[in-house]
Formats: structure tokens, C-alpha cells, sequence
């Protein structure tokens, strides 16, 4: 399709995560004919992971790429069209909506459901930006094998960066994981996993640290990085304090594990309701029509909703609920506004 062209599918799902690619199965078992972006991340955050060990069916466990894969594959074996695409912005000014990309393709849709997931953060201290690729990185799994038998720092405090730094010790020397505070958000199991690493000689832990600057250059990698330490806490908050320490340290990698931010932009000047962090803010409750937004037609799924749980089955659940809340709507939807959307369409075709 050209940039000038206009195609009206009945439904349009953005997103190719667990949330997204479960849609596309419900609603194409349902003949609504989805259309599927993928956005910058195909695949989501879960193509980044090496094994999922707690995703029902898979006793053995079964890699991220491989879920996302096999899901792909039964979604376009049901009727799915998957297409790459950047979705720019969503027009809810009139029905049907309008779904414009960052290459300029317009679609027109009758329902819309976003589930184009969240995206890493970074710390935006000085050397990150220049050093990205180049011993910085959000993704272990992705570049851990390119550092090895370096020393490597993994930043945070959660469960994403216990995991990194447990996927870490195949490659480093010694992962440091340096995390703000003094207890951990993590599972337990995660820390308890770590500890053991600990133990082993294969982790240490850098309380109550933060990350100043990265050193180094594109052509020689990551040399070293200046860390704050203060035992009361939030160093950075505290860098008169006589009781913080600045200091260098030598590491060959740097890989930041601090969280996500939701890839809502699209959806900023749209009348859907996003919350301070720009997650969407859907009915949710008990029965039907959780996922409804407050823009009748649109529904939310995943990690642009849940900034809690964040679980690929959590994910897929809530795939399943904005289908089947999109399906309902489908079917209540006049014949004859389907009708003149499509018609519309091709005249502009």
C-alpha cells in the first residue's frame, strides 16, 4: 500500500507481543479479519527472553522468540494479516477510525485495540547515549554473548534485573549488579536465585549505588563507570552528603534494567484515558468489557495497560478479553456504518 492509499479492515490490533498475537488468534477465529502492526519491537519484550519457564503447556520451558513465533505462525494460519508498521497516530474524531503510520500507509478500522507493549528505559546519564551498542545495552540476552569474560554491571532492583544478571554469569567474569536502594523489588525467588550466584563467586551485590557516567568510546567499548554510593540510600539525591562516596570502576559492559515506558504516544491526542506513566487506563473489573477504554471501539491489552503483573499470561489473557470485547462490539455495529466505511475506503483507494 502506498502512502497516499487508504484500506478499511474491520479491526486493527497494534502489536505483535503475547497480548497482540492473542487478539489476532481470538478475533480471527472470529472472522474480524484483523489486521496486525508490528511496531519497532516485534515480538514484544518477550523476544529479548532466552527461556520462559512459567508459560502453561511448556513443562520443558520454550524460548521467547520461539513462543512468539509459533503464535505468529496460528494467528495467520486462522486469517491474521501481519504487517510491519509504526502506527504515527489514531484519529477517534470520527468513525470509521483512522490509523495513520510513521511511513505514511492510512488504514481505516472499525475497532482498534492497542497492545503495542512498552519499551526499556534508560538512565540518561552522560555516555549512555553514545556508548548504546557499544558495551551499553537494555537487552542481556541480546548482547551479553559479545562481552565475554568481562567484568559486567547490570543496573536495578526488580525482577528484570535479577534476571539479567542471572544470564549474565554464562559470559562475565563477574556480574556487579548495583541497585539504589537497600532491599531489592524483586520476587524472592529472585533474590534467592541471585544469592545463590552470590554465593558461587559469580555476582556481587552493590547496594545503595548508582550509575554517574559511562566511560569509553564506540571503537574501544566500555572502560570503566563512576558510581555514588551512599548507605542511607539514593546517592544521586545525595551527592554533598560527606557520607557518599564517588568513585570509578572497571567494567567492560553496562546493561540497564530499570523498567519500561508504554508506547502510547499514538494515543495522546485521542480522547483514551492514559494514567501519569502514559499506561492506558481501561473498565477492567469483573465482566464484560474490561478492556474498553473511555473511546468506544478502542480496547487495551498488555503491558500498555498493565504496569504491574507484566506477565506474558497476564499478557495473553488480556488478549483474549480485548478480542472477544471487540468481537461484541463488531456485532453490534450497524450493518449499514460497516458498509459505507468499506465503500469510503475504496473510493479513496
Amino acid at each position: 500500500m502506498t502512502g497516499d492509499a487508504v484500506e478499511h479492515r474491520q479491526l486493527v490490533i497494534a502489536g505483535t507481543g503475547i497480548a497482540g498475537l492473542t487478539a489476532a488468534i481470538y478475533a480471527a477465529r472470529a472472522n474480524n479479519d484483523p489486521l496486525v502492526l508490528e511496531g519497532d519491537e516485534p515480538g514484544g519484550q518477550l523476544t529479548l527472553t532466552t527461556e520462559i519457564e512459567n508459560f502453561p503447556g511448556f513443562p520443558e520451558g520454550i524460548s521467547g522468540p520461539d513462543l512468539v513465533n509459533n503464535m505468529k505462525e496460528q494467528a495467520q494460519q486462522f486469517g491474521a494479516d501481519l504487517e510491519h508498521g509504526v502506527v504515527e497516530s489514531v484519529d477517534d474524531s470520527e468513525r470509521p477510525f483512522r490509523v495513520e503510520l510513521t511511513n505514511g500507509d492510512v488504514y481505516t478500522c472499525d475497532a482498534f485495540i492497542t497492545a503495542s507493549g512498552a519499551s526499556a528505559r534508560t538512565l540518561d546519564v552522560p555516555g549512555e547515549d553514545d556508548l548504546m551498542g557499544y558495551g551499553v545495552s537494555t537487552c542481556a540476552t541480546c548482547d551479553g554473548a559479545f562481552f565475554r569474560g568481562e567484568d559486567m554491571l547490570v543496573v536495578g532492583g526488580g525482577d528484570a534485573a535479577m534476571e539479567e544478571a542471572n544470564f549474565l554469569t554464562k559470559f562475565a567474569d563477574t556480574v556487579y549488579l548495583a541497585h539504589r536502594r537497600e532491599e531489592f523489588r524483586a520476587e524472592a525467588q529472585w533474590v534467592d536465585r541471585i544469592q545463590k550466584k552470590v554465593e558461587a563467586g559469580d555476582v556481587e551485590i552493590m547496594r545503595n549505588t548508582e550509575l554517574l557516567e559511562i566511560h569509553g568510546s564506540a571503537e574501544d567499548g566500555v572502560d570503566h563507570v563512576t558510581l555514588a554510593q551512599n548507605e542511607t540510600g539514593y546517592p544521586k539525591d545525595n551527592l554533598d552528603d560527606p557520607g557518599t562516596e564517588t568513585f570509578d570502576f572497571d567494567v567492560g559492559a553496562v546493561f540497564l534494567a530499570i523498567g519500561h515506558t508504554p508506547n502510547t504516544e499514538y494515543l495522546e491526542d485521542t480522547g483514551v484515558d492514559l494514567d501519569e506513566a502514559g499506561y492506558v487506563r481501561t473498565e477492567g473489573g469483573i465482566g464484560e468489557g474490561e478492556t474498553h477504554t473511555d473511546v468506544e471501539g478502542i480496547f487495551g491489552a498488555g503491558d500498555v495497560v498493565d504496569h504491574h503483573y507484566q506477565q506474558a499470561i497476564t499478557a495473553a489473557g488480556m488478549g483474549c478479553k480485548a478480542a472477544m470485547d471487540a468481537d461484541e462490539y463488531l456485532g453490534d455495529l450497524p450493518e449499514s456504518e460497516a458498509g459505507e466505511a468499506e465503500a469510503a475506503a475504496e473510493a479513496d483507494d
